[in-house]
């Protein structure tokens, strides 16, 4: 049986939500699984990790971790880890190319722009395109990390003139209710409803305790419930998801759902969506925590079956 290597931290802005997911799991992986939790401070693979003894699990969330360039080390080096691959973690922490993918195969998706900062549009572009209504936020970040809402020319031109660099999206603001699910090895597991007191999920929202309400499951109709989790299995496998992710939606009150983003590494406290998720489908966080690394350790001992033997 191999370590399970949890690698926590991270460079990104979301290093300290990562902190506690690293910990959580590795507390929870223990369980089942020799486990060492490995708290991360630059992008490299930390020293003693071994192709042929470890399997990463990683909850590095953000840039650098959630985005491919993790998974690229980690595949160059020969060492297997749980979750999605180099490419569909690099495709999935770029919204629009996930809204892409997944309207190609038939997932409505929220109207938006993507732009780079140096060269933003005029409000005037956004404005006939999209409305007045809008939320602006970073293309290729997590934990609504820079998220914005615009409802007024002036609010536009304020918010594009603090903008210099980067990839941004700027998107209708789809009134409604928030909705989340977990994928598990490609299906859908139970739909949860996130409903913020301040009417905004954004990163305060998310990481306060009391400022949010979450329904678990989501006190949806069955055909609604079942349309969600369609969606999500959908875009997963859209974008060549692998092993787990988290997929959001928004439903309109008109009843129209729309695809927001997908989240190859979320948040993994047990108080988390994914787990939440998880428990409407009757999974506690031990089991969770067993089933997402599971495929990874499935995927070491073939590798090493298949290896030749060293006289």
């Amino acid at each position: 049986m191999p370590i399970v290597a949890v690698f926590a931290g991270g460079t990104s802005a979301e290093r300290d939500v990562s902190l506690g997911s690293g910990r959580a799991s590795a507390v929870a992986l223990a369980r089942s699984f020799p486990t060492r939790l490995f708290e991360l401070s630059t992008n490299a693979i930390p020293p003693g990790i071994d192709p042929a003894r470890h399997v990463v699990f990683s909850t590095l969330h953000g840039t650098f971790g959630e985005d491919g360039g993790m998974q690229r080390l980690l595949d160059a080096a020969g060492i297997h880890y749980a979750g999605c691959d180099a490419e569909s973690s690099a495709l999935t922490m770029n919204k629009t190319r996930t809204k892409e993918a997944a309207e190609a195969r038939g997932v409505q998706v929220v109207p938006g722009l993507g732009f780079d900062g140096r060269e933003k549009p005029t409000t005037d572009t956004i404005f006939a395109q999209l409305g007045e209504s809008l939320v602006l936020k970073p293309n290729n970040e997590g934990s609504s990390v820079g998220l914005s809402l615009v409802s007024t020319r002036a609010e536009l031109e304020d918010q594009l003139r603090g903008i210099s660099s980067g990839s941004w999206l700027v998107e209708k603001r789809i009134i409604g209710r928030e909705l989340s699910v977990g994928v598990l090895g490609g299906k859908a597991m139970g739909v949860v409803e996130i409903r913020p007191k301040s009417g905004v999920y954004d990163f305060t929202s998310k990481y306060t305790k009391g400022l949010t309400e979450y329904f678990a499951p989501a006190p949806l109709e069955s055909p609604m419930t079942s349309a969600v989790q369609s969606a999500a299995e959908i875009a997963f496998a859209a974008c060549g998801c692998r092993d787990y992710a988290r997929i959001d939606f928004m439903l309109s009150t008109t009843n129209q759902l729309y695809l927001l983003e997908i989240n190859t590494l979320p948040g993994m406290k047990e108080t988390s969506l994914l787990p939440m998720s998880a428990r409407c489908a009757g999974m506690d966080f031990t089991a969770l925590v067993r089933n997402l690394v599971s495929p990874a350790i499935e995927r070491f001992h073939s590798a090493m079956a298949a290896a030749p033997v060293r006289l």
